[in-house]
Order: structure tokens, then sequence, then C-alpha cells
């Protein structure tokens, strides 16, 4: 569905980091030209801020506002070519395909999704919405039972090779802060559709609108159960405890998949979400003739500081500030022989946590609650 065409999207409003209410609407009429009976609603689409100097730190607020019919078509002449000033872009989601009423119910069609972590689990979801009833393996557990899992590594060092952090239900995002975030440009606004779905299941509606939007792990474990809920009750079939052993190949097509346990799954529609520490299955498709090309990786430690030293550090008198919250950092070097060295994933107000999924091995993540 297209956007109205009496939204606009206003961008780039600075304003002090404790505003009064009011000052927001106000700031809109401005910049706009219009009277306050010509903006019929406004609501904030993104909400930033610059912290450079401590002492006067200011809000960034990307708007859409609705205006009249006259009033919009004014504005848009008159800013005409602004970059601050243009229509509201469509943000729904469009569905690639449905399918059809009469969509045979047997598994020889049914998509099949390995892995059910954050790729997983919206690949499912967006399946199932499309009607296409998929099945899911999961080598891990459901996520409170993986959660029993987790604890047992973290208090009782006994580590589940198949339930922990690494695997599950979530996968590691579940226990790695939940930060939903990243530079990657969005020019279609496939994001949106992912934090629409995470508040229909429970998130608070602030991720919609924050610069850097943070659920935290707590906050993520009755989430996942809901998206979980919603996909079986579209149909879907979710299966734990099922590790793919085998990828099913015929002419150098695949068609299906065979479990550890045994049983075998046709299809022809095969979805990777295994994550990175599913050494095994890569090893297994390398095996199976998949083409394999290793990446550059990125390899550092966790450091940890007192939340209170990085707060004083990037808000100066306005550490504490709820709108600010906890604060975060990232430093880059450029060397002369042209590599860098930078700090990534911080998880601001958390705690560095064990992360290991083999034996003989350390593994850190970080972890922070909403």
């Amino acid at each position: 569905m297209a956007m109205p065409a009496s939204l606009l999207r206003l961008n780039d409003i600075k304003l002090p980091l404790n505003h009064a209410e009011n000052d927001l609407r106000e700031a809109v009429l401005a910049v706009l030209g219009v009277a306050s009976d010509e903006v019929l609603a406004l609501a904030v689409y993104k909400r930033s801020y610059d912290a450079r100097k401590k002492t006067a730190i200011q809000l960034i607020y990307n708007l859409d506002v609705r205006l009249t019919e006259s009033a919009y078509q004014r504005v848009l002449a008159a800013h005409a070519g602004s970059t601050k000033i243009q229509p509201s872009p469509d943000t729904t989601y469009k569905f690639v395909a449905h399918a059809p009423t009469n969509f045979p119910r047997g598994e020889q069609q049914r998509p099949l999704i390995i892995g059910f972590g954050p790729c997983g689990i919206l690949a499912a979801l967006v399946m199932a919405q499309m009607g296409l009833k998929p099945i899911v393996l999961e080598r891990g557990q459901d996520v409170r039972v993986r959660t029993q899992d987790t604890w047992g590594l973290w208090r009782k060092k006994s580590l589940n090779t198949e339930s922990n952090v690494q695997f599950g239900e979530g996968g590691a995002g579940t226990f790695s802060d939940g930060k939903l975030w990243s530079q990657i440009q969005d020019k279609f606004h496939y994001g949106r559709k992912v934090l629409t779905e995470f508040v229909k299941a429970g998130a608070p509606e602030e991720i919609l609108f924050v610069s850097k939007p943070h659920i935290g792990t707590f906050k993520l474990v009755g989430m996942v159960e809901k998206m979980r809920a919603e996909i079986i009750a579209l149909g879907g079939d979710i299966r734990f405890g099922s590790r793919v052993e085998t990828l099913l190949r015929e002419a150098g097509r695949s068609v299906g998949v065979r479990l550890a346990s045994g049983e075998v799954l046709h299809s022809r529609h095969i979805v990777l979400a295994i994550g990175h520490s599913a050494r095994d299955t890569f090893q297994m498709l390398f095996d199976a003739g998949v083409y394999i090309e290793a990446k550059p990786f990125s390899i550092g430690f966790r450091i940890e500081h007192p939340q209170s030293v990085i707060d004083n550090a990037r808000f100066g008198p306005n550490a504490g500030n709820p709108i600010l919250g906890a604060a975060d950092y990232k430093l880059v070097h450029h060397g002369k022989d042209n590599r860098s060295v930078y700090s990534f994933c911080m998880c601001p107000g958390g705690t560095v946590v064990a992360a290991t999924s083999e034996p003989g091995r350390v593994v850190t993540n970080g972890m922070s609650q909403y």
C-alpha cells in the first residue's frame, strides 16, 4: 500500500536534549512555514543524538508529518530538490509470492529451513505468511531448554555441544544483546519489516524510531516464543534436536536432506540459515560439492569497562539521562600499511559472557539486558 500523498518526511530537526514536548511541533511549523491547523499529525520516524559537545547534547529527529493537501503541495513546491523535505517513502513490506490455494500439503513441496536463529526465524515467518508452510530443522533446543543449558555452562561449567549460546532457538543473537542496527544501506526498507515483527512479538515500540534499537536478552526469549507460535499457527513446522547430516543432491541440484536420526526429508527449496559456528555443516556442504569460498575475518578480544566511565566520557554531565541510555563508542585506526584496527559489536551496559560451543575451545561474546 502506497503512503498517502499528504505525508512528508522531514529530516534533521535538531533540538536540545531536554526540550519541551511542544518544541518538536513548533520546530516543524517553523521549518515548513505552515500554520498549526495545517499539520494533521506528526510521528517520529527516527531519533538519534549528537553528543560531540557534552554540555550541549542535541537530539536529531526524522519525522513523518501529515499535512492538509494544499499545504503539502505548497511545501513540496517551495522545497523542490531538498534532501530534508521529501514525500515519505513507502516502507511497507512487499511479499514476493503467495502460495496458490491448491498448494499441496505434502512435504515434497514444502521449503526446508536449516537453522532457527535470526535468519531462520525471519525466513520461516515470511514464508509462513506467504502460505508456504515451511519446515524448520534446528539442531539445538527450544529457547527455554537452551537457556537452562546455557546457564549450565555459565554456572556449572557443563557444556552441551548441541544446545548452548550458539545453537538453539533464537541462535547466538538471543544471548548476545539483541542490538538491531548495522551499517548496511537499507534502500528497500526490509529492516522495517523485521522491527515491525519484533514489536508485534512484544519488543518495546521505541525500537521503531531510536537510532540504535536494542531489546536485550531476557525480552528476546519471550519474543522468540511468540514468533515461533505464529509460524506454527500459519502451518509451519519447527523441529528441535534435528541436526542435518547430509545434503541430498541429484543431477547437481539439491533435492532434500538426511538428518542425524536417519530421517530423510525431500524438498527442492532449502534455506541455509546455519550461522557461523556450525563448522561440521560447512564441512558437509563442502564434501557435497557446494562451492565454498573463504572470506577474510576480523579477530580480536573482549574488554570490559565500568559503564559509568563510558557514560561520563561520552555524555559528561548528561550521563544517566534516560533518553541517552547506556553510552557506546567505536574506535578506528588506519595504519600506514593500509590495514586497520577497529572495535566492533559493543554491548552498552552489558557484560562479557562465555559463548563456547565446542569442547576445548574458548569463545566470548557480549550480552546486555534492555
